[in-house]
Formats: structure tokens, sequence, C-alpha cells
């Protein structure tokens, strides 16, 4: 079995606010620390995926702030205290401050980090 905190949790993306923290929980899942500043719009680090959304399904609970999930069936909006499901075929938009945790399918997420970091130059 294992066990993760944000500080002992590896950073796989940094900057302008933003900090993922990433780490494989085992058994094929990965865990993510996320911080989005007011303002993040991870669309265009999505460009050129499916839809140019994230295809990855993610699990988790909204610690802080409000976040727009842009697919394509429309926008939800969700807000701190929320355990959410957000299947594949999504863009966040930070509405707020926002800081979550999510757990996502190894292999998948580590397709859409990569394609991220690439986006990023």
């Amino acid at each position: 079995m294992t066990a993760r905190t944000r500080e002992d949790t590896p950073v796989a993306i940094e900057g302008d606010g933003v900090e993922l923290r990433m780490a494989d929980l085992g058994g094929d899942m990965t865990a993510a620390f996320v911080r989005f500043p007011r303002g993040t719009d991870m669309g265009p680090a999505l460009k050129g995926l499916p839809g140019d959304l994230c295809q990855c399904p993610h699990w988790g609970y909204l610690f802080k702030g409000r976040l727009r999930m842009r697919t394509g069936d429309g926008d939800r909006i969700y807000e701190a205290g929320q355990a959410f499901y957000w299947e594949p075929g999504h863009a966040p938009e930070a509405l707020e401050d926002c800081e979550y945790l999510d757990f996502s399918p190894t292999k998948e997420f580590g397709e859409v980090i990569a394609h991220v970091k690439a986006q990023m130059g």
C-alpha cells in the first residue's frame, strides 16, 4: 500500500502559479496535487489532443476555489467541497484560485502531461 502527501510528491509542472505534483500510487493509478491560480486556462496547452481536450478520466476532490470544465457537451462549474469525476474530453479553467487532488490512470495521464509539457516549450 502507498500513501503520499503534497510535500513528498514530486513537481511535474510548475510556472505562472500553476503547480502539478504527481506520483504513481501503484495499481496503474496516479495521484495529482494541483494548484491553479485564478484565470488559468488549460485549453491552449491541450491543443493538438483529440478535440483539443484532455482525454484522460479523473476522479478527485476540489479543496479550494471554483473551476469551469469545458466539454464538448457544454460547461460545468465545480466548487470547493465537491468530489468529482471528469470523463475524457474536458479542459479546465480556474474561475478562482483552485486546489484539488485527483486520481487518474497512469498511462493516459502521462500522455496528457507529456503533451502539455511539449506545448509549454
